[in-house]
C-alpha cells in the first residue's frame, strides 16, 4: 500500500534527483532545457528543501510505495489569510493514472483543514494539459493567469487554479 509521509532531511537528495527525472520527461516539450535546469536549481537543491522542512508554513510530503519514493508534494501558506497553495505535486510517470495524484490532493486538503484554511490554490503550466485536466477532475477550476518573471531571463506562464473544499 502506498503511504504519504512527512519528508525528512535524509530524503532531500532523493527528492532532488526525482524532481530532475520527472521534470526532464514532463517539461521537455514545454520548456527549454536551460529553463528546466534553472528552475530545478532554484527549487530542488537539497539544502533549500532542508531549510523549508523547519518552516511551520511549509509542508513537504513524500509518496512511498514498496519503500521507494515515487512522488512528492509541497504545500505552503500564502500571504492571503485562509489560503494554502500546492506549490509542488509530482509523481513518477510510471505511476500515473493509479490514484496517487488524488491521494496527494486529499492529503493537501487535510493539511488545509489542519492549518485552518478554506481555500486551496495551485499554478500549472498552461501547456501541461494532462495536469490541468487532472486538477479539474479533482475539483479545481481555472480562475486566472499567473505570469511570473523567475529571473535568468525566464518566465513561468501558468494558470492559477483554485478549489474551495
Amino acid at each position: 500500500m502506498p503511504e504519504i509521509l512527512p519528508l525528512t532531511k535524509h530524503d532531500t537528495p532523493t527528492i532532488s534527483s526525482l524532481a530532475r527525472k520527472i521534470w526532464l520527461r514532463q517539461y521537455q516539450n514545454i520548456l527549454s532545457i536551460e529553463q528546466i535546469n534553472y528552475m530545478l536549481a532554484q527549487r530542488y537543491c537539497p539544502m533549500l528543501i532542508q531549510s523549508q522542512l523547519v518552516d511551520e508554513r511549509i509542508w513537504w510530503k513524500k509518496l512511498v510505495l514498496d519503500n521507494t519514493i515515487i512522488g512528492f508534494s509541497c504545500c505552503v501558506l500564502t500571504a492571503v489569510p485562509g489560503e494554502l497553495k500546492i506549490d509542488k505535486l509530482y509523481i513518477c510517470h510510471d505511476h500515473h493514472r493509479q490514484g496517487y495524484g488524488k491521494m496527494l490532493i486529499e492529503d493537501a486538503v487535510s493539511t488545509l483543514y489542519n492549518a485552518a484554511c478554506n481555500k486551496l490554490i495551485l499554478t500549472v503550466n498552461k501547456q501541461n494539459y494532462t495536469a490541468i485536466h487532472a486538477y479539474q477532475r479533482y475539483g479545481f477550476g481555472v480562475v486566472g493567469d499567473s505570469v511570473v518573471d523567475i529571473g535568468g531571463g525566464f518566465f513561468m506562464n501558468d494558470y492559477l487554479m483554485t478549489m474551495i473544499p
